[in-house]
């Protein structure tokens, strides 16, 4: 029994161990003890001398009453306080937030006069390398492949005109799937992915999603929403060289009924069926 004992403890030492040494994941409070409020400069010093990795998570506590947690798509919402087009809102007074991806994140609170006072966060996740890769995704979550468009059709990615993407995407329907040929001279421009609509209508690209710039580029829309592309050249944009499209839902596949199947005669009964249409008709007394 001792023994038996011995070893259960062991083993519950160890695996805590390895718990202990295989969660790297790193909990911040944002603003330490001032948490989420009003101060000029606090969480741009705050966040200077962290690094955040992907499985991280920031706390924000505050008072829910006054006060909110915005997170928005780019640099130029953040800059401006911009709060139209959020990608998450938390409103809990004690939001826990996980950084599920590397990138750029944004937030600020939807009060304009005390974002601007200084209340607002920026932060770049990096994926940590001491832990592993992800795996890819399983078989059923794969996508499809789509249709291919080519941006322009004939005239490619080279309209200088402010309507003419415009109408090119609105004629169109784009599902998760789908890919957008860009083809350009790559000595003169290139394409910019962008994530949200301010930067689209000011032509900004200091914040891009995903840049391309080999004058045949393939882009997979993988998820659904507005996406939108411009050139990063100067005047090019302004000129009407961007584009905005909205994807949809990949479609669901149709269910088809289910009719018998038919009966598949095994090779024996094959032949006793070819024998028996050689026996002779009993005669009618």
């Amino acid at each position: 029994m001792a023994t038996a004992r011995s070893i259960f403890c062991f083993l519950f030492v160890m695996i805590t161990v390895l718990l202990g040494c295989c969660s790297a994941s790193t909990i911040y409070k944002v603003g330490d003890s001032d948490g989420w409020t009003t101060k000029d400069d606090v969480y741009y010093d705050w966040a200077e001398l962290k690094e955040f990795h992907v499985g991280d998570s920031l706390v924000f506590e505050y008072d829910r009453n006054v006060n909110d947690v915005t997170r928005v798509s780019g640099a130029l919402e953040y800059e401006f306080c911009d709060s139209s087009y959020p990608k998450a809102v938390y409103n809990t007074g004690n939001d826990v937030v996980t950084l599920t991806e590397p990138g750029f994140y944004y937030f600020i609170t939807s009060n304009q006069a005390q974002c601007a006072s200084g209340q607002r966060l920026d932060i770049l996740v990096v994926h940590d390398p001491s832990l592993p890769v992800p795996p890819p995704p399983p078989q059923s979550k794969i996508l499809p492949f789509g249709k291919t468009y080519k941006v322009g059709d004939s005239e490619g990615w080279t309209v200088y005109n402010t309507d003419f993407y415009s109408k090119w995407s609105e004629e169109k329907e784009f599902n998760v799937g789908d890919v957008l040929l860009f083809e350009y001279d790559k000595e003169v421009n290139d394409v910019f992915e962008i994530s949200g609509d301010l930067e689209f209508i000011s032509c900004d690209p200091t914040s891009p999603v995903a840049v391309h710039k080999t004058g045949h580029d393939l882009v997979r829309l993988t998820e659904p929403g507005v996406h939108y592309f411009i050139s990063s050249e100067p005047g090019h944009c302004a000129a009407g060289l961007k584009l905005r499209v909205v994807v949809r839902p990949q479609p669901k596949a149709a269910t088809l009924p289910n009719f018998p199947k038919k009966m598949d005669l095994s090779a024996m009964d094959r032949l006793n069926n070819w024998l028996q249409s050689f026996k002779p008709h009993q005669p009618h007394h």
